[in-house]
């Protein structure tokens, strides 16, 4: 069978010119490769529970303020070049940190990852990450770092449970035992986990206390506080 001229054209400057032809040749196998991977490889996913931090998991940094609390979003998604997931918010929980107007957060995380199957590790976006490492996250309206405190390739069950427990403060100030009224929740992100059942409080009296210290009687009496309360626990 007779080649077309072009093609006999394209064959002699492909000998003439080799070193380009290979050069174009590599570039064609890698947006093979690369066309192959994002249509055509399985994605595969873990799920991962990430504490909202600045760097390591070891640095003392600062925790996240409220207005970056509310900025991240459940069901948010960081997508790839073509537009498809790699990192979905799942859930958000939130807890104060006393004194301040700032929060320990913890994202539940579902992640699109390339698993190594000689040493079982997965990587996420060109990064290798497991329980301890930092993670980058850019969402559409919120960028930040983190560190996974825990990860697992199925969805993770977490079990809650109801308990009663009581609270006790001994010698608070008045104005303690005037907050916190029965029937005040607290709402994590994602359910009510604390719910205050009942409360009393009674005037302190004259007593040393188990360190040897005696407490006077003051023009401002002090109290004690006991507070019923249920709780939803991890089981």
């Amino acid at each position: 069978m007779k080649l077309p001229k072009f093609v006999k054209k394209l064959w002699k400057f492909a000998i003439d010119n080799y070193f380009i032809s290979i050069f174009l040749a590599a570039i064609a196998f890698v947006a093979v490769v690369s066309v192959s991977k994002l249509f055509f490889t399985k994605p595969t996913y873990v799920y991962a529970k990430v504490k909202v931090s600045q760097g390591l998991w070891w640095a003392a940094t600062q925790k996240p303020s409220i207005w970056f609390l509310k900025a991240i979003k459940k069901g948010d998604a960081e997508t790839d070049l073509v537009g498809k997931p790699v990192a979905e918010i799942l859930s958000v929980r939130y807890y104060p940190w006393y004194g301040s107007d700032q929060f320990d957060v913890y994202l539940t995380l579902k992640l699109k990852v390339s698993k190594n199957k000689k040493t079982g590790k997965y990587n996420f976006k060109r990064s290798t990450i497991g329980v301890a490492s930092p993670i980058d996250l850019e969402f559409p309206s919120v960028q930040f770092s983190g560190t996974i405190i825990d990860i697992n390739d199925r969805p993770f069950k977490d079990v809650y449970i109801e308990k009663t427990i009581y609270l006790v403060k001994k010698w608070a100030f008045p104005w303690e035992g005037e907050v916190n009224n029965v029937g005040e929740t607290y709402f994590d992100g994602e359910e009510l986990v604390f719910t205050i059942l009942d409360k009393q409080v009674t005037e302190a009296q004259d007593v040393y206390n188990t360190s040897g210290i005696y407490y006077s009687v003051e023009s401002e009496r002090k109290k004690y506080i006991t507070i019923k309360a249920k709780i939803k626990a991890r089981w």
